[in-house]
C-alpha cells in the first residue's frame, strides 16, 4: 500500500518525506483545490528531496473545461515538469456535458510519458462513475484520484468500493478527500484500495513581528495572513503507521 500526501510547499515535501510518505502530489493554491506549482518550487524541492513527486497540471481553479489557451499552457507545463524530473503528472479535463475529454486527455497522456499519469477529482464531476472509469482505462491512465463522486470519501464509500472492484488490476483507484487519522483504518478495511491520497495540514506562525492588520493580500474570503499552512510530519507518520 502507498500513501500519497497532497501539499503545496517545499517545506511540506520535506515534512511528508520525514513522516514516511511514499509519494507527494505537489500543487499550488490548495484553497482552490490545487493548481500547477511553480517550476522553481518543484526544482528546489527535487533538489532537496528524494521522495517521488507527482505534479498537478491545472491552470486555474474552478471547472475542468478549458479554453484553447489554457490547454496550450497545460501541455507546456507537462513538458517542462517532465523534463525537470517529475515522477508523474496529475490532470483532469472534461467536456461541457460532464464527460471525460478523450481527445485532449490523450494529448496530455502522450506528452507526459514516460511519467506516470493520474486523473484527478475532475472525475468526481462526471455523470457516470463506471463509464468514466472505463474511459480512463481505455486511455491508459495509471491512476484515478476520486472521492466516489461525492464531497468526501466517507459519503462516496459505496461508489469507491464499486470502482475498486471494477478496476481490478487495470488501473489504480486512489481514494482521496476527507481521509484523516480517525477514519483511515476503517476506510482501508471497507475499500481495500492499494493507494490513498491524504491531506494532513498543520500551521506555523509567521516570523513577521510587524503586522499591519488592516491590509490583506487576498480576497474577502481569506486565510489568516500570519498563519502559514504546511504538511504536519507527525500526522503523516500516524497515517503511515496505520497501514494494514
Amino acid at each position: 500500500m502507498k500513501i500519497e500526501i497532497c501539499l503545496e510547499s517545499i517545506e511540506s515535501v520535506l515534512a511528508a518525506e520525514a513522516g514516511g510518505a511514499d509519494r507527494v502530489e505537489f500543487c499550488a493554491d490548495l484553497f482552490e483545490g490545487g493548481t500547477t506549482p511553480s517550476l522553481g518550487a518543484f526544482k528546489t524541492a527535487r533538489k532537496h528531496s528524494k521522495i517521488a513527486m507527482n505534479v498537478m497540471i491545472r491552470p486555474r481553479g474552478g471547472d475542468f473545461c478549458y479554453s484553447d489557451l489554457e490547454f496550450e499552457a497545460m501541455k507546456e507545463d507537462v513538458r517542462l515538469f517532465r523534463e525537470a524530473g517529475a515522477d508523474g503528472i496529475v490532470f483532469g479535463i472534461l467536456t461541457p456535458d460532464g464527460e471525460i475529454d478523450v481527445v485532449r486527455s490523450k494529448e496530455i497522456i502522450d506528452l507526459a510519458r514516460p511519467c506516470s499519469v493520474t486523473f484527478h477529482r475532475a472525475f468526481d464531476m462526471t455523470k457516470d462513475a463506471s463509464r468514466s472509469l472505463e474511459t480512463l482505462i481505455d486511455l491508459g491512465v495509471d491512476r484515478l484520484l476520486t472521492s466516489g463522486l461525492e464531497a468526501t470519501v466517507i459519503e462516496g464509500l459505496q461508489t469507491l468500493k464499486m470502482l475498486v472492484r471494477q478496476a481490478g488490476d487495470r488501473i489504480i483507484v486512489m481514494p482521496g478527500c476527507g481521509i484523516t487519522e480517525r477514519n483511515f483504518a476503517y476506510l482501508q478495511q471497507q475499500v481495500g484500495a492499494k493507494e490513498y491520497h491524504v491531506f494532513v495540514p498543520g500551521t506555523y506562525e509567521s516570523r513577521m513581528t510587524y503586522r499591519p492588520e488592516h491590509i490583506y493580500m487576498g480576497g474577502m474570503l481569506r486565510q489568516a495572513e500570519f498563519s502559514i499552512s504546511h504538511t504536519d510530519s507527525n500526522r503523516v507518520s500516524t497515517i503511515v503507521g496505520a497501514k494494514l
